[in-house]
């Protein structure tokens, strides 16, 4: 029951960290939709105060959706201030407690759904909870559970609802979370759309402001269907059968399940913009409330047909992206096996050559000086090329070590090493801070250089100054070995799949650490990686 307006979801700890509170003008203009909304339901308004289609509703969820829970008190004074200054609550009334718990009762009942639902979706619990799972519950539960909380004072002060007999009970209550429902499933996903538009930059902002291409096939596909389906239940209503929803609910669920979401939310707004203001008239609260249970059920089947055809072209997106994967590794894995081939080689031919330059630089000691720099220098770069492909070899040649008690220092200048002609060919700068030789920890050292080179690797190719620092530290009974480096969202040259973080990631899990990425906002982009020290490791 969610739209296709709302905004991708990200996860692990990005996805918990607390979003900024809503700031002074937000909730001015919040005030001012949540006034509007309440005098556009006042057309609608049932007995015992609860509309039959209140879209306040929808703002309320939309806001506490946007910015969390811990919202629910400021848009609360917001409200009970909107309320004042229209005259629906007054200080001087002897009922002034009552009718301010009435105000306050929904904000807290929606808050307290959205809190629970934002707790279902996260950590380890995240994985019964995928989008758009957890907006749909919270636009079904919170209108339900704001209605029950209305039970205990329709049934106190039956004076104050206009509410006597149990049945009305029950009708009022109905009417109350059927109308927080419409109100929800049609105001709500545009305004998380514009929230989430809003929230991505500015940099993008020309491509949005353009006019989208539209597909009239489609168009005129939703327009025929939607048309037909409401001609032929007017017909079904003009003949005494009264309000038949069938065949809208078929167009809906058509135009979903072809169309997506967006599809299936414009068709809904379409319904509603000509089914509402028919109940607006002098009609019976009974005759008011089917017509709306009918538009509700309407809704909820054309955001689940929506939701359903999104959900496989996501799931088509996903197969290919692991297709893609697979690839990837076995290429990777046939690129290994030639290189570990081809290094083999080469050592053999490169230590022979490695030995020759000494000797040449040994037996021209006494030669003269252009002869001995020639030979110093030749001597100096075979011993480089040869302890490079000795670290390449060992570092692709086996697919794991046993662990051992690793020095932190050899771990990262093993890596610097590996990293050197790329971080050379790239133009990057790469600063090395000093390390503790005593920060030992215990791990496969062909694992552990395989994540921290993933995450240079990483740096490298999105630093947009050509700097990287790579640092290491003890913090408390852990060592630390952080790569820091300045973002560059946009960098082209030497991208990947995304796939070496997820590896560095799995295996620093696998070694009793974890892996952190954090992008501050001056775009500097700090990697963390925490491993337990070799006295500490069970």
């Amino acid at each position: 029951m969610t739209s296709a307006f709302l905004p991708m979801r990200r996860s692990g700890k990005a996805e918990s960290a607390a979003r900024p509170a809503p700031g002074p003008l937000i909730l001015m203009l919040y005030g001012l939709g949540f006034w509007l909304a309440l005098s556009m339901a006042a057309y609608w308004g049932g007995e015992g105060y609860y509309s039959l289609w209140f879209p306040p509703a929808g703002l309320r969820l939309a806001f506490l959706w946007h910015f969390g829970p811990r919202a629910t008190p400021a848009i609360m004074i917001v409200e009970l201030l909107v309320n004042l200054g229209m005259g629906r609550f007054s200080l001087a009334s002897p009922d002034r407690l009552i009718a301010l718990w009435g105000i306050v009762r929904p904000v807290l009942a929606y808050g307290a759904i959205v809190g629970v639902i934002r707790w279902l979706s996260s950590g380890s619990r995240a994985g019964m909870m995928t989008p758009p799972m957890p907006f749909s519950l919270a636009a079904a539960a919170a209108p339900v559970f704001a209605a029950l909380t209305a039970l205990p004072e329709a049934l106190w002060r039956p004076d104050r609802t206009q509410v006597t007999t149990l049945p009305d009970v029950i009708t009022s209550l109905t009417a109350f979370a059927v109308g927080d429902l419409l109100g929800v499933l049609l105001i709500a996903p545009p305004l998380l759309w514009i929230a989430g538009t809003a929230g991505r930059g500015r940099k993008s902002l020309p491509s949005r402001l353009a006019p989208p291409s539209i597909a009239w096939t489609p168009v005129m596909e939703m327009a025929f269907l939607l048309g037909g389906a409401i001609v032929v239940t007017r017909l079904l209503t003009h003949i005494g059968l009264g309000f038949q929803p069938t065949p809208v609910i078929l167009a809906v669920a058509w135009t979903g399940l072809r169309f997506g979401r967006l599809a299936a939310w414009i068709s809904l707004a379409a319904v509603a913009w000509l089914l509402l203001p028919e109940t607006a008239d002098a009609i019976s609260t009974t005759d008011r409330l089917e017509r709306h249970l009918n538009l509700a059920t309407i809704m909820v089947v054309g955001y689940l047909a929506g939701s359903y055809r999104d959900a496989q072209k996501q799931a088509r997106a996903a197969l290919e992206r692991r297709d893609r994967l697979l690839f990837q590794a076995e290429r990777l894995k046939t690129l290994r096996a030639m290189s570990v081939a081809v290094i083999h080689e080469i050592s053999q031919p490169l230590s022979t050559l490695a030995i020759e330059a000494r000797h040449l630089h040994a037996i021209t000691d006494r030669s003269g000086q252009e002869i001995r720099e020639s030979a110093a220098l030749i001597d100096r770069k075979a011993a480089a090329l040869s302890h490079l492909v000795r670290r390449l070899r060992r570092f692709g040649g086996r697919v794991v070590d046993e662990p051992s008690p690793l020095p932190v220092p050899a771990l990262v200048e093993s890596v610097v090493a590996i990293a050197a002609p790329e971080t050379r060919s790239q133009g990057v700068a790469l600063k090395v801070g000093p390390t503790d030789p005593d920060l030992v920890i215990l791990g496969q050292e062909v694992e552990l250089s395989q994540a921290l080179m993933n995450l240079l690797r990483n740096a490298i190719q999105h630093s947009s100054d050509r700097a990287v620092e790579l640092g290491s530290e003890r913090r408390g009974g852990r060592a630390e070995i952080t790569v820091l480096n300045r973002y560059e969202p946009e960098a082209s040259h030497g991208m990947g799949m995304g796939v070496g973080i997820l590896v560095a990631q799995a295996i620093v899990e696998a070694h009793g650490g974890h892996l952190t990425r954090t992008k501050g906002p001056d775009g500097v982009m700090l990697a963390s990686i925490m491993l337990p020290l070799a006295g500490d490791c069970a």
